[in-house]
């Protein structure tokens, strides 16, 4: 009997070519396949050339009962493929819940790599790819949401964020006043499709780029991270740096200029510990 096994297939986020050789014998070999929409994933087989095995919705509203059915099939022996309706299933879509309970049950759990909305984004947004942090969707309102933005305006790192296109515009509203207006970003729209689209700019001049036009499809907003904070000498390291240099015989002057190169602050700011410091001394 085939073990019995979970198979999460990534599938087209917009181009049918990218559709994997593999990831075509996981779907064409699998007893069932779990998917958010079965009309959608009925049309991607048919385009495909593949016979539709049955078909079980696994979305949002009904992810804990599918997980379960799921399992279930599972751990009799059946190979069980799930599907979103575009890119890797667990990401934003279902599937990190029927991942989890299989790992628990020791059912085997595959992944068929795939297309990914947000690193295809990321890789073509220009900004930094070294360290990221995805997002996803925000919170629609509330103090969560609030918290989310304050949290990636001080984000180092670039992120990046799913967005619909209903409400691609109050994001990126609430994001500059959020990060400032200056901050870089990038927005990707239609990604692989024939109408894809990237823009890149600033914050405060991205919005005014969306509502000129109709913000179809599903968007990508990739962010710049926080520029580091400014370290700030304090007044005791600032004095003992200034001691230091005088106690080698170095001029007022020279050790002023020193001291401000040496911990990256205004001149101005040593030169008055400077003298607040002579003033001081019997």
């Amino acid at each position: 009997m085939t073990e019995g096994r979970v198979v999460l297939v990534g599938t087209p986020i917009g181009n049918l070519g990218d559709l994997s050789p593999r990831a075509r014998e996981s779907l064409a070999g699998a007893a069932v396949i779990f998917c958010e929409d079965t009309r959608r994933t009925r049309k991607l087989l048919s385009a495909a050339g593949i016979p539709a095995p049955r078909l079980v919705a696994m979305h949002q509203h009904n992810e804990s009962a599918a997980s379960a059915e799921a399992l279930a099939l599972a751990c009799g022996g059946g190979v069980v493929a799930v599907v979103s309706d575009a890119g890797m299933p667990g990401i934003s879509d279902p599937g990190t819940r029927l991942v989890a309970l299989a790992a628990g049950e020791g059912v085997p759990v595959e992944v068929v790599p795939g297309p990914a909305a947000f690193l295809t984004a990321l890789v073509g947004s220009g900004l930094p790819t070294a360290r990221f942090c995805f997002e996803g969707f925000l919170p629609r309102r509330g103090r969560e949401r609030t918290e989310r933005l304050r949290a990636i305006s001080a984000e180092a790192r670039t992120t990046v964020l799913y967005e619909s296109p209903r409400r691609v515009a109050a994001t990126l509203a609430d994001l500059s006043s959020a990060c400032g207006h200056n901050r870089r970003v990038a927005l990707g729209r239609e990604l692989t499709k024939l109408h894809e689209e990237f823009w890149r700019g600033r914050l405060g001049d991205a919005l005014e780029w969306v509502e000129a036009g109709e913000p179809r499809g599903e968007w990508v907003i990739v962010l710049d991270g926080a520029a580091p904070e400014p370290i700030t000498a304090g007044e005791e390291e600032i004095t003992s740096a200034l001691r230091r240099h005088l106690a080698a015989g170095e001029t007022r002057r020279t050790a002023v200029d020193a001291v401000a190169a040496e911990l990256s602050i205004p001149r101005r700011q040593v030169y008055e510990l400077a003298i607040n410091q002579a003033r001081d001394q019997p």
